[in-house]
């Protein structure tokens, strides 16, 4: 009987050895799936984080973009109103009529002339690229020069007025401030 013990307890060691190596290994598989989910986390992280930034600096962008519009506004409503004296009596009707319907802007509107922005803004891209153009679809004029009806005429014009603008900040290679520029060019 004791020279079958140690058989049994050799054969036991030896299973708790076999159990024992293989949860070892079970527990290195799982380390090493949560490690790589870990991994994948953390670049997930740190793309989600790359996003958010770049969305506060767009957004940033834009209200100071909302600003120096607004403040352009209240400007050409100076303008508008220092001017407005000097003139006939039936073009001021008309102008006031004009500056009326100007205020009256609707999203279509609006829409249009965020598409006539970007096609420009994409056509600079291409000619900047240098890539051959394929020609606008037929009644489709080119974006930096938008068609002015009565109905969108101020409108229109100062749709032509960003986009110059736009075109100024992509041949000077910076879309930030571009004070130094307006003030040179300033002859009055």
């Amino acid at each position: 009987g004791s020279s079958h013990l140690p058989q049994q307890l050799k054969f036991t060691t030896s299973d708790s050895c076999d159990r024992i190596k293989d949860e070892f290994q079970l527990l290195q598989a799982q380390y090493h799936s949560l490690k790589l989910e870990c991994d994948k986390l953390a670049s997930e992280k740190s793309e989600m984080q790359r996003h958010y930034v770049m969305y506060y600096e767009m957004s940033y962008g834009l209200n100071i973009e909302m600003h120096k519009q607004a403040e352009i506004v209240k400007r050409l409503n100076g303008i508008c109103a220092q001017v407005l004296p000097y003139l006939s009596q039936e073009h001021q009707q008309q102008v006031l009529g004009a500056i009326e319907r100007a205020k009256q802007v609707t999203a279509p509107e609006l829409n249009s002339i965020i598409r006539q922005q970007l096609q420009a803004h994409q056509l600079s891209q291409l000619q900047a690229l240098a890539l051959p153009l394929t020609p606008l679809p037929v009644g489709l004029q080119p974006p930096s020069l938008p068609a002015v009806s009565a109905g969108t005429g101020l409108l229109s014009l100062s749709a032509l007025g960003s986009q110059t603008h736009l075109s100024k900040e992509d041949k000077n290679g910076h879309d930030g401030d571009t004070h130094q520029e307006d003030d040179g060019e300033k002859s009055d």
